[in-house]
């Protein structure tokens, strides 16, 4: 989507509620003002903040992370990216970050955006039948009066997610016979209304079925419009054939240079199937090689260990990723055997408070913290290394402890979490303080 990197006088005060709230750096936001020599520090183009908090490193004993070493900087943005990184100045006229630990800002790889009930009144899920299909047969009665707000509640859900530390998404809208592109319109609106605060990608997604329901000339259409990928969901399930609708899919993408983002709910031999079908093309394709994902992807879930192993090799040669809501109970996905081959995994809150789902924080860092306990990654080392699913795989030490993040160039995405370390914002799921995308302060 296209970005705007700085705000205008106006914009600051039309978005003076959030922006007050949020200067002070601390959970009571509303107890806080900001004083003046902050104020002249945020109207222009630049952004200046005092005792930010960095990883610079590794502590060890025996050859065992056992902390992560930090320290206090001054840090200045502008023009959209990070200008200055020096020793703390405490005495400057600049925004106080209160030895807040500044990360890199959260990215939500897999929601929906376009259909919520977030932003009004409580709603519950109901009783499901007959599955998916039955699922589409409610869509298809509820979709016209969803679509009269969901400009509005769009905007309420990127608000939520930006309250916990993401701003940038890559959302599914709905491509489909009944909202035709009117729900993908109406999500452009809601993006372009909050475009100097929050970024996405967007995904044409067949709810209803490529075939299934005659989505195709939708699809087409919505290809040439501004999205960046082609979506699908359960080929076999939804439309009958897995090779039919997988090479529409691969074709559109090519003719369209766009990535590819396929639900994959399937979890028996039609989800394998679909898979390996998939890395076929994609090894057919290289150009599609890094813009492909499996969103979910059950059914790496259910095979044996030896399979697995070699079902994410696969994709790891193939360059294609896994976008998966880190599934619990029966259902434990092999992550750590993804990141073993190099499978770029993604995370995301899917559906929050709709017909499909009655949960969902908006919060990936929570996502991260789930993982960490499903692994058992409970170290140092294993703690902040699970930071990356909520950043996009942006960590701010390397492996070896090296600071590596941020660097002056980078683009200023970042979160203000209250934590010591990477570690402890996973562990404790640490609350946001503050927010800026691409230089613009959100709060």
């Amino acid at each position: 989507m296209k970005k705007t990197n700085t705000f205008s006088r106006k914009d600051f005060l039309k978005n003076s509620t959030l922006a007050l709230t949020g200067l002070s750096m601390t959970q009571e936001f509303t107890q806080h003002k900001i004083s003046s020599d902050n104020t002249s520090q945020l109207l222009g183009s630049k952004l200046i903040y005092k005792n930010v908090r960095l990883e610079t490193g590794f502590e060890y004993e025996e050859g065992e992370v056992i902390a992560t070493k930090t320290g206090l900087f001054l840090v200045e943005i502008e023009n959209g990216k990070i200008s200055k990184i020096a020793p703390n100045q405490p005495q400057a006229k600049a925004i106080d970050a209160k030895g807040h630990l500044m990360l890199p800002s959260f990215r939500d790889m897999h929601i929906h955006l376009d259909k919520t009930f977030y932003g009004d009144k409580w709603q519950a899920t109901r009783k499901r039948t007959n599955g998916v299909k039955g699922m589409i047969a409610l869509e298809q009665q509820i979709l016209p009066e969803l679509l009269k707000t969901s400009t509005q509640k769009a905007e309420k859900l990127i608000e939520l997610l930006q309250s916990k530390g993401t701003n940038f998404a890559r959302s599914h809208v709905n491509i489909e016979p009944t909202s035709k592109l009117q729900s993908l319109i109406n999500l452009q609106k809601a993006l372009e209304n909050k475009k100097k605060t929050f970024g996405a990608e967007l995904v044409a997604f067949p709810q209803h079925g490529v075939f299934y329901t005659d989505s195709v000339p939708f699809l087409k259409e919505a290809a040439q419009m501004d999205i960046d990928f082609i979506g699908g969901v359960d080929p076999y399930t939804i439309d009958g054939a897995i090779e039919k609708t997988i090479d529409f899919t691969v074709q559109l993408a090519l003719d369209n240079n766009k990535g590819i983002d396929i639900h994959l709910h399937e979890s028996g031999e039609s989800g394998l199937k679909t898979v390996e079908y998939l890395i076929q093309k994609v090894n057919e394709n290289p150009v599609l090689k890094g813009k492909t994902f499996v969103s979910h992807c059950f059914v790496l879930g259910k095979l044996e260990k030896n399979k697995q192993e070699e079902v994410a090799e696969k994709l790891g040669a193939s360059q294609i990723g896994i976008a998966s809501t880190i599934p619990i109970g029966s259902l434990i996905m092999p992550i750590p055997t993804l990141y073993k081959y190099q499978v770029n995994v993604v995370t995301g809150n899917d559906s929050i408070v709709d017909h499909w789902n009655t949960y969902g924080t908006g919060s990936v860092l929570q996502k991260a913290n789930l993982m960490a306990q499903l692994y058992g990654y409970n170290t140092e080392f294993l703690l902040s290394r699970s930071l990356k699913l909520a950043t996009g795989n942006i960590l701010p030490l390397n492996d070896q402890g090296q600071q590596q993040w941020p660097k002056v160039g980078d683009k200023a995405n970042i979160a203000f979490v209250d934590a010591s370390c990477s570690a402890e914002a996973v562990a404790r799921v640490s609350p946001v303080t503050s927010l800026v995308f691409e230089g613009n302060l959100v709060y």
